[in-house]
């Protein structure tokens, strides 16, 4: 059932012989810690208010037994974990989450390879997991630069907290250092890299922004414990990630490219779906491009099967990077 602040100054012995504002400030740092820790507490009513009480679901809060095969747990006792259910893993199940693991220490991550460890040590309790991969399993290479796990811990917090940020930011598309304040709306991992979603206070847009380039990242202190921001209902990281494409994920404004269908192959075909049709225009595609110089690439695979028709300044890339390619190929072998 849900309890009141009154009820749970009179349970902790720490909060004892403190005044009431002192209790309230230790109360909120150690509500915070807890959420941080994963501890799903819910508020019942406006947060912080007096009115307010909390509640923690021993359903939300506590995990199955995880057992191997059909092995069954031990008698427990009357509190929290009667009504739990048992998960049980077969020992092929057990290998794909070693292998797994490993993959994921491999991809160079610090921050990850530390959750990945917390994650072995907890399911080792009741699982003997935590093997590694044999050498000559496949392996995955690291991204040429990682992100700063105090940069990803930072981003984090403020992302739980609702707090904005101030970043010092090396751009994509201009590789410009520049300074912005942003409103995490989440934090993503594709293609290798680390990206976090945010609103750009100052161009009140939300991009992408690979956190591999910010330098430095310093959340809002002021009025801890209350948002700075709220995320919109109509927000989704998943379906926003799984849209992202690499010329999408710049932090600038986009243009929109058309590009035109010249050879009706699988993969041409493939390629124009990932764009919307032009309108009044039989054959060809818009895309809403932030990268230029990636998307060019990417067109240049095709092979001449989709070229750019518009901008005039991606045409004159495309031609340009077009001419140095034939050009390397027309070289001697010597010179290239």
């Amino acid at each position: 059932m849900p309890v009141t602040f009154d009820q749970l100054v009179a349970e902790v012995p720490a909060y004892g012989g403190k005044a009431r504002a002192t209790q309230k400030r230790m109360f909120e740092r150690d509500k915070l810690e807890l959420r941080a820790f994963g501890v799903p507490i819910q508020t019942i009513g406006e947060e912080g208010s007096e009115e307010s009480a909390y509640k923690l679901a021993r359903n939300d809060f506590y995990l199955p037994y995880l057992a191997l095969s059909t092995s069954t747990p031990r008698r427990v006792g009357r509190y929290g974990y009667r009504a739990l259910s048992t998960l049980n893993f077969e020992p092929d199940e057990l290998a794909a989450i070693d292998e797994a693991a490993s993959c994921a220490r491999a991809l160079g991550d610090p921050a990850l390879e530390a959750d990945v460890e917390s994650g072995l040590r907890k399911l080792a309790f009741d699982l003997p997991v935590g093997g590694r991969v044999a050498a000559d399993e496949p392996r995955v290479l690291p991204q040429r630069a990682a992100a700063d796990p105090g940069v990803l811990h930072a981003l984090w917090q403020a992302l739980v907290a609702r707090k904005r940020v101030a970043i010092a930011y090396r751009s994509m598309s201009t590789d410009a250092h520049t300074r912005r304040t942003v409103e995490p709306y989440g934090l993503f991992f594709l293609n290798g890299h680390w990206y976090l979603a945010a609103r750009d206070t100052e161009k009140d847009a939300v991009r992408n922004f690979r956190v591999n380039r910010i330098q430095r990242a310093a959340p809002n202190t002021a009025r801890k414990g209350t948002a700075d921001y709220v995320i919109p209902d109509t927000f989704d990281l998943r379906a926003h990630a799984r849209s992202r494409q690499a010329w999408e994920l710049g932090d600038g404004d986009p243009i929109t490219v058309t590009v035109e269908l010249r050879a009706e192959t699988g993969a041409a075909m493939a390629a124009v779906a990932l764009g919307e049709r032009a309108p009044g225009a039989r054959g060809r595609w818009t895309f809403q491009v932030r990268r230029r110089d990636v998307f060019v690439r990417w067109l240049l695979s095709f092979a001449g099967e989709v070229v750019p028709v518009a901008p005039p300044d991606i045409v004159a890339a495309y031609r340009e990077l077009v001419e140095r390619t034939l050009a390397v190929y027309d070289a001697p072998p010597e010179a290239r």
